[in-house]
């Protein structure tokens, strides 16, 4: 994976134990209004499995420059930004918590696995880019463990515990169709839930002052202009995410055709190459 294609999780330790008060807080809420329901229902939302599908390879796209993402299973590697070792689907890191979070959940769903011997070394290296404990007999196993159908499961469960239903289900709560909710899930992979203002919570408070969101009254495209110009502005904060295609010639070019339900055929680039999905 390279390093522009790394997501940034931000204290997810913390994020992940959080009540459901505090994740009101930092910018996830559960219940959609009755506007936001009105303007979803007659629209497939990213939900459905095959436009779930479609986000995974979007995604995939940018984080490892294919489609194939069921292919990701096995990936990890350190990519030297400071997170440690980033590896799966959607770029589990073992510096910021979700990997040890993963590893738990496969141990809880299958006692004694491959990797369940790791459990003290990721919690002692977690907040830290340290390989102590773990390294290249780790990698080792993470690439045999991803063979095994539980520890894909656990990949897919911990990806929709902690970015794809959050950001779901409140960009339903927003009243946005299937591409306002894949913006916003392409958001929190990339940053992270929280409320600080490079967070996916920061990123949407920013863009809900400078237009109404669907729900509110305000005009849809209106509004996800607003949070891809205020995504954007949270990627240039940092280095690694420098390049901005994944907004500019991705998301921005969906929104530009009125696409607003992801419908293929999609036509995109990130970072210079191009993707099409035709169905």
């Amino acid at each position: 994976m390279h390093p522009q294609h790394r997501t940034a999780r931000i204290a997810l330790a913390v994020i992940l134990a959080a009540a459901p008060a505090t994740l009101a807080a930092a910018g996830v809420s559960h219940a959609a209004t009755p506007a936001a329901s009105a303007v979803t229902a007659a629209a497939v939302g990213l939900d459905d499995p095959h436009k779930k599908d479609i986000a995974m390879q979007l995604v995939s796209s940018a984080e490892n420059s294919s489609l194939d993402w069921k292919a990701q299973y096995k990936y990890i590697e350190d990519i030297k930004d400071g997170r440690g070792y980033t590896g799966g689907i959607i770029g589990f890191c073992s510096g910021t918590g979700d990997m040890l979070d993963l590893v738990q959940h496969y141990t809880d769903l299958k006692p004694g696995n491959i990797l369940a011997k790791y459990l003290p070394a990721l919690k002692k290296v977690n907040g830290t880019a340290s390989h102590t404990g773990l390294g290249t007999a780790f990698t080792n196993d993470w690439a045999t463990a991803a063979k095994d159908t539980v520890f894909q499961q656990a990949q897919n469960d911990e990806r929709d515990r902690v970015y794809f239903n959050p950001a779901v289900n409140q960009a339903k709560a927003d009243g946005l169709r299937a591409l306002g909710q894949f913006a916003y899930y392409d958001a929190i992979v990339m940053h992270g839930p929280g409320s600080d203002p490079v967070s996916f919570g920061g990123i949407r408070a920013t863009a809900m002052k400078k237009a109404k969101t669907p729900a509110q009254g305000g005009n849809e495209t209106t509004y996800l202009n607003a949070f891809l110009d205020a995504r954007k502005a949270a990627m240039l904060t940092e280095a690694a995410h420098d390049d901005t295609s994944r907004v500019d010639t991705e998301q921005r070019v969906f929104l530009k055709a009125g696409n607003l339900d992801l419908n293929p055929p999609l036509k995109w680039k990130t970072y210079g190459d191009s993707y099409t999905i035709n169905s």
